[in-house]
């Protein structure tokens, strides 16, 4: 509904903010509770850098707006999904509580103001690319700013979408499980910030672009029900596993945790097998990759990259800075592009040949097309507000604007962290 009044116009309130994607090196899977979204085991995630991998939400509230309403990538959606819904109530109660603490600087007069939200990804959206991390994070943070919420949101932000969490924060972060059966400690936390390992680098091999078959959600309720190696891993493996690979981050002990990387992604896709039916994220290509990370940490005698794969075909590698043309010349040579267009984007990685010894010490043969590009990034900070009022999504309307960089999935915007 467009905002027809002067004065209305200037009461609209516009706030927009952006979210980072984050990559679990030690996977949630499961849950002991599905309304709070409670985990039936911790997770350890790296957050990537929104310059390459981010969400950009838009929030405009007026007194104008009849109801609710939610654009997703230039579409509008159905705003009464109970994950979205949960999300804008908690937010709304917690400015209610604000306001009733008699907060002298909060300005109360958009809380009963209805909402208009517009959201777009920079990256595949349901392909397995942890997009409703990014999404509904970028959502809490944006409905907070609008509403004058502080603190910790992760316990919000939680309650929309598991993973989002944990991309409340920059850097290293840990999802908590907790105990609680109100979930009020299954909370995120920073363990180390995002300038803390500066040579790692991480390498999103994009192998499909396509809507996963099996969606996170339904396939987790599935494992719960069926698979004895869910439980054991919850209850055996994670605990001692977290504490391993925290000491690792700290330590920027690569060869740690690059194994615990690759042997947690190995783990959580054997519980998805152990699922009757069993769930089948990896493909042909993924497994390629696999082949061809071990094989490449083979010839050189030590641990130099490792993989990890979430619910879906796309391999994310784990990498030092000094080794990252090396393997990415690897997975050129193996996975030969349809074309000679940028298979790498983001952060620049030159071209370069790769060595005759390496070629025959991986020895596989190549999968034309079998990795569309990879996405080069690095680790990065939590949310962030966007002050360039000009990258706004919505209108003085309170519409999606309609220019063309606004529509497709490849907008850019300046962050101010």
């Amino acid at each position: 509904m467009q905002i027809g009044h002067k004065d209305n116009m200037e009461k609209a309130h516009i706030i927009t903010c952006t979210a980072p994607v984050n990559i679990a090196v030690v996977k949630y899977w499961g849950k002991r509770d599905e309304d709070l979204i409670l985990p039936i085991n911790s997770s350890l995630s790296v957050t990537l850098h929104q310059d390459q991998l981010k969400t950009t939400t838009t929030v405009t509230t007026s007194k104008s707006f009849q109801e609710d309403r939610l654009w997703l990538n230039g579409k509008e959606e159905d705003i009464s999904h109970p994950r979205l819904q949960s999300c804008l109530r908690e937010i709304r109660r917690l400015a209610r509580k604000r306001r009733n603490d008699a907060d002298p600087d909060l300005d109360s007069t958009c809380l009963s103001h209805k909402v208009h939200i517009c959201s777009v990804n920079n990256f595949p959206t349901a392909a397995g690319l942890a997009s409703s991390a990014a999404g509904f994070a970028c959502l809490v943070y944006t409905l907070a700013q609008a509403f004058g919420v502080e603190g910790d949101l992760s316990g919000v932000a939680r309650q929309g979408s598991g993973s989002a969490c944990r991309s409340m924060y920059g850097g290293f972060v840990k999802w908590i499980m907790g105990h609680q059966s109100d979930g009020k400690d299954s909370v995120a936390q920073q363990v180390e910030p995002e300038t803390h390992w500066p040579e790692l680098r991480i390498l999103v091999l994009v192998a499909s672009a396509e809507r996963k078959p099996v969606g996170s959600t339904s396939g987790m309720q599935t494992s719960v029900q069926t698979s004895c190696l869910l439980k054991h891993r919850a209850e055996s493996v994670v605990p001692g596993r977290m504490v391993e690979m925290i000491e690792a981050v700290r330590r920027k002990d690569f060869t740690a945790f690059a194994e615990l990387t690759m042997k947690d992604s190995n783990q959580f896709h054997a519980t998805c097998l152990d699922t009757y039916p069993p769930i089948f994220y990896l493909n042909s290509v993924s497994h390629q990759v696999i082949n061809l990370v071990h094989r490449y940490n083979r010839h050189y005698g030590e641990t130099r990259v490792a993989y990890t794969f979430d619910a879906g075909p796309n391999a994310v590698i784990f990498t030092l800075q000094q080794h990252v043309l090396d393997f990415s010349q690897a997975v050129r040579h193996f996975f030969p592009p349809e074309t000679n267009g940028q298979f790498i984007k983001g952060l620049p990685v030159p071209q370069a040949d790769i060595s005759v010894e390496l070629k025959q010490a991986i020895g596989l043969e190549p999968m034309p097309k079998g990795i569309s590009y990879i996405i080069s990034t690095k680790a990065g900070p939590g949310p962030c507000v966007v002050k360039d009022p000009t990258q706004h999504l919505l209108g003085p309307d309170g519409l999606p604007k309609r220019s063309e960089k606004h529509q497709d999935n490849r907008v850019e915007h300046k962050n101010v962290c």
